[in-house]
C-alpha cells in the first residue's frame, strides 16, 4: 500500500500541467503506471489467497479476548467516563491505573473499575455491564458482510 501511494504524488504533479504535456510527464508515467498496476495486482492476488485460505476459530478467538480479563473494553470505559464530564486526563489515569492492576494479576477489569471510587462517583450503577459486551463491536457484522458480498 505504501508503494502504491508513492505513485500518487508524481501522478498529481502531472495533473497540473496536463495541457502542456512534455517528456517530463510521459517519463514519470512510463515508470509509475506499470509499477503501480503490477504492485496492485500482486497485492490483490495475495489478499485473495489470504481470504480464500483463512481459517477462523471463534472459540479460540473468544478465549484470547477473555484472557485479557476485560482490558479490550478500556477505550469504551475511557469514552464513557469522558462523556459524563470527567476530563480526558483524569479518565485516562483511572483506566490506566485499573488496567495496570489487571496486568499485575489483581483481578478482572470490570471488578476493579466497579470498586474504584472515581468510577462509582462518575458512572451510573450498571453502566459498566453495558460497556463490557462484545455486542457493540459485532452489531454491524451482518451489514458489512452483505455489502462485501454485493461488491464481489
Amino acid at each position: 500500500a505504501r508503494l502504491s501511494r508513492s505513485s500518487v504524488s508524481p501522478a498529481m504533479e502531472n495533473v497540473a500541467l496536463w495541457h502542456e504535456r512534455d517528456i517530463s510527464h510521459s517519463s514519470v508515467e512510463r515508470v509509475i503506471a506499470p509499477d503501480a498496476t503490477m504492485l496492485t495486482d500482486f497485492a490483490l492476488n495475495r489478499m485473495a489467497g489470504v481470504i480464500e485460505n483463512l481459517l477462523v476459530y471463534p472459540d479460540r478467538m473468544k478465549q484470547n479476548l477473555e484472557s485479557l480479563k476485560g482490558l479490550v473494553f478500556s477505550q469504551a470505559v475511557l469514552l464513557a467516563l469522558t462523556e459524563t464530564g470527567m476530563s480526558r486526563e483524569e479518565s485516562y489515569k483511572v483506566v490506566q491505573n485499573n488496567a495496570m492492576q489487571v496486568w499485575a494479576g489483581k483481578g478482572a477489569f470490570i471488578d476493579l473499575l466497579n470498586a474504584d471510587p472515581a468510577v462509582q462517583k462518575t458512572l451510573q450503577k450498571g453502566a459498566l455491564e453495558k460497556i463490557f459486551t462484545y455486542d457493540r463491536y459485532t452489531q454491524h457484522i451482518g451489514g458489512i458482510i452483505d455489502r462485501a458480498l454485493k461488491a464481489a
